[in-house]
């Protein structure tokens, strides 16, 4: 794997960790305490936990799909292939300003579903490129897929 990918995968997939958890600063677990949830909520130690993964997970496989489509002179799909990378992030940060950020219950489960289906993009065009990295991201959607059901529970619950 070339570093340099690795390094610009990395710093992108960080980039949008940061953002995302400025959401979630002093204001917003106070908010969140005070949700009604569903039984099947996880603890909230899960969701760092969870997350931590699948940032490392995006960017090692992020990085293994481009150079492959790279290594193959398929240039063009590479290009494609982080700009698709590019939209999930700005979606996955987003969500947790609509969600934490800006209370928006309802939007955050449609930016949940939206962010499923990037996810689902991102891990198919992974496995155009090797199919090992396309299962290796296939837990980013699965993920996602869960938060959309969870997210759309609490909208519902808080309406």
């Amino acid at each position: 794997m070339n570093r340099s990918t690795l390094a610009a995968t990395s710093l992108a997939v960080a980039a949008a960790a940061v953002t995302g958890s400025v959401a979630n600063a002093k204001a917003a677990p106070a908010w969140f305490a005070r949700l009604r949830k569903p039984p099947y909520q996880p603890p909230n130690t899960a969701f760092p936990v969870a997350w931590t993964s699948l940032y490392g997970d995006i960017a090692v496989t992020s990085a293994v799909a481009i150079d492959r489509f790279r290594a193959a002179g398929r240039e063009d799909e590479a290009r494609r292939y982080a700009a698709a990378l590019g939209v999930n992030l700005v979606l996955n940060a987003g969500w947790s300003w609509l969600f934490f950020g800006l209370h928006k219950l309802g939007a955050s489960a449609a930016g949940a579903a939206v962010l499923t289906a990037s996810s689902v993009d991102l891990a198919r065009r992974a496995a155009q490129a090797a199919p090992r990295a396309g299962l290796a991201l296939s837990a980013y959607p699965l993920w996602c897929s869960f938060a959309t059901v969870l997210a759309t529970h609490v909208w519902r619950l808080n309406r």
